[in-house]
């Protein structure tokens, strides 16, 4: 005769709080496996996140003020700012997963069974994240780019926003973001406008007609440069004459900006100014034209009287 199996299972309104008590401490100390020897829980796992997740918004936490509050009263570059107290982050989480280890009871030598098991996970499938990951640890350090710069990588441009251990963000000029593993700044060209020197050289083309008067080009393009507010006077602008074109000579003026953020509405604001300055000074800004002459000249046709008859030109 079969027991009924619905009689030997008590339900939670037969349970008194202590035997409720008991059946969660004997739940949470169940040994789910063991990792070399050492007996892992439900409850060690737990103690194991939730500490993992604390020290993490820690992390966060200790940048944000490092970065908002402390640093600023001592260090006036924002690049290393940003670097000193990303590191710092790092290096909370990284003790918060030391000590989230010790809680679970996982002996720290024990460890390198798992990188062992890593350092083969690497060798097939985790290279580039492993590059990015030593890339972001190289770009904190040695300091190529850091926040604010203006930089143009992949042919894209834009200003570094953020600067992560895998990547980092550029705001591109179009306000878009973008992300770029760091790898990319440590194996290929990178420009960064906005290392060294911030001043930035502006080069500015522009087509004048053939008959015009070369002097009075000059003079023109100078004035643009010296009546401009907006431009650097020192070092001082130059305007060249480079080429000859089909139907333009080819004028160069070349200026100095002192932020390459703004070199776009300089270019427009002087753009606009050589407008305006050749119009006062009625100097032609040719279009592209092409003059066709025929060698030998073709019969012209001329109708007389309803007949059609062939006239040769004269030669």
């Amino acid at each position: 005769m079969q027991a009924d199996s619905t009689q030997s299972l008590p339900t939670m309104n037969d349970l008194t709080p202590s035997e409720i008590f008991d059946y969660l401490g004997t739940l949470f100390n169940t040994t789910l496996f063991e990792l070399k020897d050492t007996p892992v829980t439900l409850l060690s796992i737990c103690i194991f996140i939730f500490f993992l997740i604390g020290f993490t918004y820690l992390g966060s936490f200790v940048k944000r003020i490092l970065n908002n509050k402390v640093l600023p009263r001592f260090i006036k570059d924002p690049g290393l700012r940003f670097t000193l107290s990303r590191m710092t982050q790092y290096v909370v989480m990284i003790i918060g997963m030391l000590v989230s280890f010790q809680f679970v009871g996982v002996d720290l030598t024990g460890l390198a069974v798992i990188f062992g098991f890593l350092s083969v996970g690497i060798g097939f499938g985790l290279q580039n994240i492993t590059s990015n990951f030593i890339s972001g640890l190289i770009v904190l350090f040695e300091r190529p780019i850091s926040i604010g710069d203006r930089v143009l990588v992949n042919d894209i441009e834009g200003d570094v926003q953020e600067i992560n251990i895998r990547s980092t963000t550029v705001r591109s000029i179009n306000n878009i973001s973008v992300i770029v593993p760091n790898s990319e700044f440590i194996s290929k060209n990178v420009v960064n406008y906005s290392y060294g020197d911030p001043t930035y050289r502006l080069v500015i083309d522009v087509g004048v007609a053939y008959g015009s008067d070369l002097d009075l080009v000059l003079k023109a393009l100078n004035e643009v440069a010296e009546e401009s507010e907006s431009i650097l006077h020192t070092p001082k602008h130059d305007v060249h004459l480079r080429s000859f074109g089909d139907s333009s000579w080819n004028m160069k003026l070349i200026v100095w900006v002192g932020n390459v953020k703004e070199h776009y509405s300089i270019l427009n604001e002087l753009n606009q100014a050589i407008v305006r300055k050749f119009r006062d000074y009625d100097i032609e800004i040719p279009f592209p034209q092409r003059d066709i002459n025929f060698r030998n000249a073709m019969p012209k046709s001329e109708e007389v009287k309803g007949e059609k008859k062939e006239v040769k030109s004269d030669e």
